[in-house]
């Protein structure tokens, strides 16, 4: 009888875990067929690419704070009102105001070899020079240590080079960007401690060319402000040769920036009412403001693009979420983050329900694949999404995501995660004149839209 009983409990067993894996095989089998159809439609509609196209050239100059931006800021609002979308609103928040001004110019001056025009642009935030321009000995270094070692009586009354390149041989771009990106940020104030008049910082790219990379930088409040400016690689060598056969060269650079006060702009939210969780929001986002030197194609008028196409795709298939998807359009996160934290700071106070959220912040090149971060029994089960990628040839799913605009939302602890395209030829357009519309191809960027809104879909399906 034990025996009998036994065997009928393993026959039980058996039949069940047959009965499941042939339930999930179907299962599995429809969320590919959703997929598939994501990807067919994002491939052969150019909706977004065009929305894109109009963003990039009648919005150029987008700078966080400026017209254009809330001229922006008005286009993606009318855009997703145009929209068969449940809800269309605008997120007021407080943001900086800095204004380039007259483009910037810069020679390096030798009385051996005579002058040269080199391609600069100031860093964001910093002071200007004024009408007249700075001019100065130059001294290179190569990282703070060797500043440092130099000390004031050597540096006093110079401008200081910070010729640090980022490191063309590691294969993770953003990695070497960091790496390097303190020359930016930090290199005027740790210079104005040795008396340093003013910085120049080698570009933050691996590309040798004349396009200047801009960036934020951070003045130290207990030292006084000196200017600062990126300038190109290729000008970058150029000043470094000069100086080894003339170190009693001059450089001198003009910029014409200032801060004004700060100025109301918005946050642009759509959204698509979940269906059986309506309280509980996945976030998909990108940022709407972009250095003014470009277009902000790449960065990040396509993770923008591609968050409102999301919501067309899951509207245009009759997908109808369990939750509300919402596409957000940050404003300020190149200049200090106002939009996320203000997003972040308002959900708060209204108890809204996150449950998950995605940043689009890296380019529009070939999709590779997904970072999460957060409570690991989802991570795991998140990740594990990877086998619906693979046929699209998607296959970089890893631990580690999220993004400067929903980071604030780690309070709500929940999965934050990167959408990550090939990174290899971002830091090309990153910052600069040529992050245009025209260095965006459309399966690249229609690739990343149905693998972000394929995300999206399965993570609300699964209930990750």
């Amino acid at each position: 009888m034990y025996f009998q009983t036994k065997i009928r409990l393993m026959k039980h067993v058996f039949f069940s875990a047959i009965l499941m894996i042939s339930i999930l095989t179907v299962h599995s089998q429809e969320e590919a067929a959703v997929i598939k159809s994501l990807f067919d439609e994002a491939l052969t509609d150019r909706t977004s690419y065009e929305n894109l196209r109009i963003l990039c050239k009648a919005h150029k100059g987008r700078i966080t704070g400026s017209p254009e931006a809330e001229a922006a800021v008005q286009f993606t609002f009318e855009l997703m009102k145009n929209m068969d979308i449940d809800t269309v609103f605008k997120q007021a928040v407080k943001v900086p105001r800095w204004v380039r001004g007259e483009p910037e110019l810069a020679k390096i001056i030798s009385a051996e070899y005579g002058e040269f025009d080199v391609s600069v642009t100031a860093l964001g935030t910093s002071i200007g020079t004024g009408p007249s321009g700075l001019s100065a000995n130059i001294v290179e270094v190569q990282n703070f240590a060797e500043l440092e070692e130099l000390g004031k009586e050597f540096i006093s009354g110079k401008i200081v080079f910070f010729n640090h390149p980022m490191d063309p041989t590691m294969l993770n771009t953003f990695s070497a960007y960091g790496k390097a990106a303190a020359y930016r940020t930090k290199g005027a104030a740790r210079a104005v401690v040795y008396g340093a008049t003013g910085v120049v910082v080698r570009s933050l790219t691996t590309a040798l060319d004349d396009f200047p990379h801009t960036g934020v930088m951070r003045y130290d409040l207990e030292q006084p402000k000196i200017p600062a400016v990126a300038i190109s690689t290729q000008d970058a060598d150029l000043l470094s040769n000069r100086l080894k056969a003339d170190p009693a060269l001059k450089f001198w650079f003009r910029t014409n920036c200032q801060t004004l006060p700060d100025v109301e702009s918005h946050n642009v939210i759509g959204e698509l009412r979940g269906t059986e969780f309506p309280d509980e929001i996945i976030t998909v986002g990108g940022h709407l403001d972009a250095w003014e030197t470009g277009e902000g194609a790449h960065d990040d008028g396509a993770g923008c693009m591609q968050s409102i196409e999301v919501l067309r795709l899951f509207n245009k298939l009759g997908i109808r979420p369990k939750r509300t998807i919402r596409a957000v359009m940050f404003m300020d996160e190149e200049v200090a983050q106002s939009g996320g934290k203000e997003y972040a700071h308002l959900a708060e106070l209204k108890k809204e329900q996150h449950y998950f959220a995605l940043e689009a912040d890296r380019g529009a090149l070939m999709p590779r694949g997904f970072g999460v971060s957060g409570p690991e029994e989802r991570v795991i089960k998140i990740l594990a999404l990877k086998k619906y990628f693979e046929p699209y040839r998607i296959y970089e799913f890893k631990k580690g995501g999220g993004g400067v605009d929903i980071g604030p939302l780690r309070t709500f602890d929940i999965p934050l995660a990167s959408y990550i395209p090939d990174e290899q030829r971002y830091f090309d357009f990153h910052h600069s004149g040529f992050d245009t519309f025209e260095q965006v191809n459309f399966r690249e960027f229609q690739l990343g839209s149905a693998a972000i809104a394929s995300f999206i879909y399965l993570i609300d399906r699964y209930d990750l």
